[in-house]
């Protein structure tokens, strides 16, 4: 099966899911996906008992399709840029300060904690594991998933700043984080004592940085051209090659796309759509990213739902997956107590308000790409399958309950 006809099968069974989710289980669009594929990705292997040839044709179309890749260097770009679009500038000035440090001295807290309490923990739930190892794991666990967050928040009935906490910080905190899992990664693969302090700053300023000025640029770049016509079909195939090109043109520079993305999109989608474009074209470009973002979350929660096929879980790496979803949830909190507590945010963030941002902090599918995008000898099998188990709970339990934990704490 080509790339195309998998493609198109992928789209295809998204469709055929969201129509049942939305007839039987009538649960929130991205969770009921991702049940209903994993249902079926237990059918699959229930099936390839008898029919051991099926799972393997199954098996092998699900790794070619690469969803590391398919994510971080394709998916990503629209639905950040789409999140970042409907979202209202001001409302993040407003809580700049804590999203600043909620994504970078936050993601740094959550990561090495998560990285040393597994290290100290691992010998006794299944074998010693290696402290790199350990805070790759914590490195791509640690920060919040936008892309689940912003589909389920939207039904959570969160106080406005809190929800506009949660989004800014997912927001910007997945570019952090993957800066610090690049330079984890490096270490591992090239041992620490060859990486010098100075690789590290480089990499953060080109990845943020460059990432950064990208976004503006692009975003100015395709504002100007906004204005210089109203045409609303061609503003629109603007808004998706500044997407397109921008995730093309950043890996090349070894900028953050993400990042440069997220930049983008809130420059079009609040100083465009203010001066550039007509309200016929305003609301055009907004429709059209709607679609494209409910569109890319279905295929990306089936594909989730999916990995269960391929992905290797054994006993012992459940016994891991449960406590760390614990050890998660409570390092979370942690990662946002002390700078709350340090900074001074504590009026703003009471203990309830902490305790939301913590249940509502989900991980998703960049979590588990990035788990995949590991080498064998790194623990691969272990660390993906633990990270599956933890994306599970966070979209399925913690999503589920949100609005339950909202009502008895607000």
């Amino acid at each position: 099966m080509n790339s195309l006809e998998l493609f198109s099968l992928i789209i295809s069974l998204s469709a055929v899911l969201a129509y049942l989710n939305i007839k039987v289980l009538k649960l929130p669009g991205t969770i009921g996906l991702m049940i209903l594929a994993l249902l079926l990705s237990l059918v699959i292997l229930l099936a390839g008992s008898v029919a051991p040839e099926g799972i393997t044709f199954i098996q092998k179309n699900l790794t070619q399709l690469n969803f590391s890749r398919f994510l971080l260097d394709f998916m990503l770009g629209f639905l950040l840029f789409a999140g970042a679009l409907h979202t209202d500038i001001e409302k993040l000035r407003r809580v700049r300060r804590p999203i600043i440090v909620f994504a970078t001295v936050g993601t740094l807290i959550s990561t090495f904690l998560v990285g040393s309490l597994l290290y100290l923990l691992f010998p006794f739930l299944y074998q010693p594991v290696a402290y790199i190892y350990c805070l790759l794991f914590g490195a791509l666990i640690s920060p919040t998933d936008p892309i689940a967050v912003l589909s389920i928040l939207k039904k959570a009935g969160i106080a406005e700043s809190v929800e506009t906490s949660i989004t800014g910080e997912s927001l910007f905190n997945d570019g952090v984080g993957v800066v610090i899992f690049l330079t984890f990664f490096n270490f591992a693969r090239q041992g620490a004592s060859e990486i010098e302090p100075i690789e590290i700053l480089e990499l953060l300023l080109t990845e943020v940085g460059g990432g950064l000025l990208l976004g503006l640029l692009l975003g100015y770049v395709v504002f100007r051209m906004l204005k210089s016509i109203d045409h609303y079909q061609t503003e629109v195939l603007l808004t998706l090659a500044l997407v397109m090109g921008g995730t093309v043109l950043a890996p090349l520079f070894h900028f953050s796309g993400p990042l440069a993305m997220v930049v983008a999109g809130l420059f079009i989608g609040n100083k465009g759509a203010l001066e550039a474009m007509s309200k016929t074209t305003n609301d055009y470009i907004h429709k059209f990213w709607e679609m494209i973002d409910e569109i890319m979350n279905a295929i990306l929660f089936v594909l989730i739902g999916l990995e269960l096929v391929i992905i290797p879980i054994h006993r012992a790496y459940i016994y891991v997956g449960l406590i760390s979803i614990a050890l998660i949830i409570l390092v979370r909190y942690v990662s946002l107590m002390a700078p709350s507590f340090v900074f001074r945010f504590k009026e703003r963030y009471s203990a309830s308000t902490l305790v939301i941002m913590t249940w509502g902090g989900l991980r998703g599918g960049i979590s588990i790409a990035l788990a995949l995008s590991l080498e064998t000898e790194m623990e691969r099998n272990l660390i993906v399958s633990i990270t599956y188990i933890v994306v599970l709970f966070s979209i399925i339990v913690q999503g589920l309950t949100l609005s339950k934990v909202v009502q008895k704490l607000t």
